[in-house]
């Protein structure tokens, strides 16, 4: 049954440029096509003087300039925590592990755990609904997406739906309750429990859920609602963005990239094992942006001393595409614990360069069947050593970078994933 002939759609999500990283540019890219196929994308986030962001992008402003945005504050203790475990108000903003290396940083995660769920920035919530509630009444909004992380603005959704007649759509960007991290916070039963309870509810009343992958992800969520509408709408990349960066090799060196979140999480010493067995004939730079610690960059310089290590720091995200084009082999690395639930943006991206990928994950994963439709791309468990080296060395020898051609890539732009949202959750029949 059709709710009507609006074309308006409210978006809550909580990251928004100028916020940075890949969080913020799933539904920046689907409001910005939104917009182009006469969508009117409206979104409410917070403001950014008053978020916990862990890093920022001004350039991406430029992507969503012609979109009505609503900011407002919120109430958070993410930047006190953060203050606490690193002294700065964003370093310590925890992105893709929670760190217990101390007693003092496990007492933190435990509080985080337990007493902020679903998570730390529910406090937005409130706002969140008073600004919806407006702009429902006044533009007569009939479409409503909510997206998470952080899954507590799904809440926010929950309460308007139940005042409004909405076609609310919940967006899963990472799992909910069973995303890997939740572990590391030494939750007890009673908070699992609540968190499982308020993810049901959220469940069972929105219109639709979106994710990012199908598989496993998408098996557990039709366990726990098997009525519900799931739809896969991946991430992707942005065709007008890739066309427009141009980059040129600058030597002779093996270029290695490595760009985004990198943590003890993920199985990067593998990577510097398997360059120190490789036959150096010509130099090898390695080149790493985004958020990295220190000590990791330390980790990774101190090992390969034959290597020139760069680190870039966060970069603007068309600098890092620009770094992605003048690479050999570009290198991604899975979170241990998210290996069969999340296929990243980044990894679109590296497909849409055409330049080589190698990739530490599972390979009986959905990142691992995409990865092997690549012509020159490979997948390994971080313990297939023998073969890391291989494929590293047979890049090694190629004086010209082999492309990495990919059937149909077009279908995983933004544009393509765009119209489909269109079709598949705003246009019900």
């Amino acid at each position: 049954m059709s709710l009507g002939k609006s074309k308006k759609v409210l978006i809550l999500s909580y990251y928004w440029p100028p916020s940075g990283g890949s969080g913020v540019q799933r539904w920046m890219y689907f409001a910005k096509y939104l917009k182009q196929f006469g969508w009117e994308p409206i979104v409410i986030t917070v403001d950014e003087k008053k978020a916990a962001y862990p890093s920022l992008d001004k350039s991406l402003l430029e992507e969503v300039k012609t979109i009505r945005v609503i900011k407002t504050t919120t109430r958070e203790p993410l930047k006190l925590y953060s203050r606490l475990i690193s002294g700065s108000a964003n370093a310590g903003i925890p992105q893709g592990e929670v760190n217990t290396s101390s007693v003092f940083k496990k007492i933190a995660a435990y509080i985080r755990g337990n007493f902020f769920i679903p998570d730390a920035r529910k406090g937005w919530v409130p706002f969140a609904i008073k600004a919806a509630k407006h702009i429902i009444v006044e533009e007569k909004v009939q479409h409503l997406i909510t997206t998470g992380p952080p899954h507590s603005c799904h809440l926010a959704g929950l309460a308007l739906k139940k005042e409004f007649p909405l076609n609310w759509w919940v967006d899963f960007r990472d799992p909910w309750t069973t995303v890997f991290y939740n572990q590391q916070m030494f939750r007890s039963k009673r908070s699992a429990s609540k968190d499982q309870a308020l993810e049901l509810a959220v469940l069972q009343a929105a219109s639709g859920v979106i994710t990012t992958v199908g598989g496993e992800l998408v098996q557990r969520l039709q366990k726990k609602v098997p009525q519900q509408r799931i739809e896969v709408l991946p991430n992707g990349f942005d065709a007008e963005l890739l066309a427009t960066v141009q980059a040129e090799k600058k030597n002779d060196a093996f270029h290695l990239v490595y760009t985004g979140l990198l943590t003890q999480n993920q199985a990067y010493r593998e990577i510097i094992s398997a360059l120190k067995q490789v036959k150096k004939q010509r130099p090898i730079q390695f080149s790493l942006a985004g958020n990295i610690s220190s000590s990791i960059i330390t980790e990774i310089q101190q090992a390969l001393p034959e290597i020139e290590v760069t680190y870039h720091g966060y970069l603007e995200h068309a600098a890092a595409v620009g770094l992605m084009k003048r690479a050999d082999l570009l290198l991604n690395f899975i979170f241990e614990g998210a290996q069969t639930e999340m296929i990243s943006g980044k990894l679109l991206e590296y497909f849409a360069t055409g330049v080589p990928v190698l990739c530490l994950g599972n390979p009986n994963s959905a990142a691992g069947e995409f990865i092997a439709q690549g012509s020159c791309a490979r997948i390994f468990l971080p313990n297939q050593q023998e073969e890391i080296v291989a494929f590293l060395s047979e890049c090694y020898k190629q004086q010209d970078t082999p492309f990495n051609a990919f059937s149909n890539l077009q279908d995983w732009s933004r544009e393509s994933i765009s119209q489909q949202l269109i079709s598949k959750v705003l246009t019900l029949d």
